[in-house]
Formats: C-alpha cells, structure tokens, sequence
C-alpha cells in the first residue's frame, strides 16, 4: 500500500469504478445507493471503492440521518494536478523546441524565388 499522499491518491484514480465515482460526485453529495446504481456490481464491491477513496482523502462521508451521502475532497487532486503540471510543462517545452527545428529545416529546404 502506498505510504504517501501523493502515491495514494494515484493508486485511488487508478480504477476506472473510482474516477466514475469522482465524476459523478463532482456535480454534487450523493448517497451510496446513488453512486452504486450505474455499476453492476453489489453493494460492498461499492462501498469497498469508497473505502479507497476516502483513505486517498478523496472523499468523505457524512451522516444525515439514516443517509450516508458522500462528498468529493478537491484537495488531493489538487496536489495531484500540480505535480502532474511540472510534466506538462516540460512537453510543451519540448514540442515547441521540435516545432522550432521543424521550421528551421523547411524553411532550409525550401527553395528560393529568384527576383
């Protein structure tokens, strides 16, 4: 098991049920009968990916009466997304360096109008 945050919140987002379920509570709480109902899979396979994620801290339960609705944490994907941010960087760097050379050898190529 992941020691980290980091290391944890990607081990949560690895499974696609998961992000589903990240999704779906990005438009609002929902219960656990509401985020089980698109998946064929029964009730504690669900409530075990909610496990996950709430141990990523990517979501919390609450109690509101018999309800448990549950609520999506930003913050760990926050962290996530920066990290992920020093990458994208990077490529874009990288592509623009390449896009450079690109036209640097057209243009080399192409030949001259005469006037």
């Amino acid at each position: 098991m992941p020691s980290d945050a980091l290391s944890t919140t990607f081990a949560a987002l690895a499974d696609p049920t998961r992000r589903a379920i990240l999704a779906r509570l990005s438009d609002g709480a929902a219960t656990v009968g509401e985020l089980a109902e698109p998946f064929e899979m029964s009730m504690p396979a669900v409530s075990r990916h909610l496990k996950v994620l709430e141990r990523a801290g990517l979501i919390t339960r609450g109690r509101a009466a018999q309800w448990r609705p549950c609520q999506l944490e930003a913050g760990p994907l926050k962290d996530a997304t920066d990290w992920l941010e020093r990458y994208r960087r990077f490529w874009e760097q990288s592509f623009d360096r390449l896009d450079d050379y690109l036209k640097e050898l057209q243009s080399s190529r192409t030949p001259k109008k005469k006037s």
